[in-house]
Parts: structure tokens; C-alpha cells; sequence
């Protein structure tokens, strides 16, 4: 005890190396367990690909099924346009379509039944080389011209056959053709219908197809009622 209190106490030399070797290694620790928490990047080298995610198809892209009474009401709505336009003639064959057609103007055209089983309606039409007929075709509640399958895409689809008519029509009439593109070479010659022998239109009928000439916005007419539902009810002008 003497000599401690005379002589001052000096840490062996082996002791102070143990002690800062610790205090190293402790602080190795840390830094080590620092770099172990810190979030590290991931590198993707080239050549590498990283898997690609591929999401879940959506429900939205299933096909729809259809529904037959959207096609009943869109092929019933057809029967109901072409009656009231006197142009069609029912179910009467080719050859009885050709002998009406055989002596009228070049241009001249009516709609009949198909006899195809796969089609509803036919366009005969008169052309320079005689009566022809051309298929009208229904599908996905649109009716459009029977064409090849190249050229069917790009072939105009209509939600009835008389604005179907109507559209040909009017391109065919009109200075600039390219408003109907692709359409059979037949078609480029509608210009009049033939009506019914047996049905002249009434005076009515006559004077709602120049109404609807005269004007496409019936509903902004002064007229009673009962009158705006005559004309709605064929709002066409052939």
C-alpha cells in the first residue's frame, strides 16, 4: 500500500495494447452492424434481365356475350324501315328480281329476301351490264355488303339496311365517292329505287320523305306530336 501511494500507478503495457485492441474491435462492430442495417442497391449487370411481371388479364377484356334480343330488336327495327319504304320486295327470287329490273334505268335497285340460308337481305341493282345482286350481310347487330374477306374490314357497317341504302346513295350522287370506301362495283350505281307495283306510297309518306330532305332536325319543328312520331318513324329520304 506504501508503494502505491508513493509511486503513481502506470497500466502494464500489454493491459493498454488488450484495451485498445477491444475498443477497436467494438468499433469495428458498429460500423459493421451500421452497414448491416442500411438498405443496400441492387445492381443488374448487362445481359442480366430481370423476370418481366406480367399482370392478370381484366375482366373487361373477356369477350362479351351477346345478347339475342339486341339482335331480335335490331333485325325487327330493319323489317320495320324497309315496309315503310316500299322498295323492298319480300321474298321474291333472282330471276323475278332481274325481269322488274330488265327495263328500268341503269341505277335503278330494290332489297328482297336472300335466298342464301347465312343472309337476310339482297340489293339488286341494274347496272350497264344488267341486273346484279349483291348480299347484305348481318353481324354484330350491323348490316354491311357482302364482300371478300380482304377488302370486309374496311367495307362501312350501318345499324339498319335503308341507312345502309341511304349511305350509297347519297356517295353515289354526290361529287366526292370517296366517302364509301371499298363498296362492290355494283354499288357505285344506286341511284333510284323501284317501288312496289302493288303499294304506291301514300300521300303521308310522300311528304315525310320531303321533310326529312328538307331537314335532319325533325324534333326542332313546330309540329304536334302525333305528326313528330310519323316522321320518326322513318327518317329517312328514300
Amino acid at each position: 500500500q506504501i508503494m502505491q501511494n508513493v509511486l503513481p500507478f502506470r497500466p502494464h503495457p500489454l493491459l493498454a495494447e488488450e484495451k485498445i485492441r477491444r475498443q477497436s474491435l467494438r468499433g469495428i462492430a458498429v460500423n459493421l452492424s451500421e452497414q448491416i442495417m442500411q438498405p443496400r442497391s441492387v445492381t443488374v449487370f448487362q445481359g442480366e434481365s430481370a423476370p418481366a411481371f406480367v399482370a392478370p388479364a381484366p375482366e373487361n377484356n373477356l369477350p362479351r356475350m351477346r345478347d339475342p334480343e339486341e339482335d331480335l330488336l335490331c333485325i325487327a327495327k330493319t323489317f320495320s324501315y324497309l315496309r315503310e319504304s316500299g322498295w323492298y320486295w319480300g321474298s321474291i327470287t333472282a330471276s323475278e328480281a332481274k325481269q322488274h329490273l330488265q327495263k328500268m334505268p341503269e341505277g335503278t335497285f330494290l332489297v328482297r329476301d336472300s335466298t342464301h340460308p347465312s343472309y337476310l337481305f339482297t340489293l339488286s341493282v341494274k347496272t350497264n351490264r344488267g341486273p346484279t345482286n349483291v348480299r347484305i350481310e348481318y353481324a354484330d347487330s350491323k348490316f354491311r355488303l357482302d364482300s371478300n374477306c380482304l377488302s370486309k374490314p374496311r367495307i362501312l357497317a350501318f345499324p339498319d339496311v335503308v341507312s345502309l341504302i341511304q349511305h350509297y346513295v347519297t356517295s353515289c350522287t354526290t361529287e366526292n365517292k370517296n366517302e364509301a370506301p371499298y363498296p362492290p362495283a355494283s354499288v357505285h350505281h344506286l341511284i333510284r329505287p323501284l317501288g312496289r307495283k302493288d303499294s304506291a306510297p301514300s300521300l303521308q309518306h310522300l311528304c315525310r320523305l320531303q321533310i326529312n330532305k328538307s331537314t335532319a332536325e325533325v324534333d326542332q319543328l313546330p309540329l304536334p306530336r302525333r305528326m313528330g312520331d310519323y316522321l320518326k318513324q322513318y327518317p329517312f329520304q328514300l
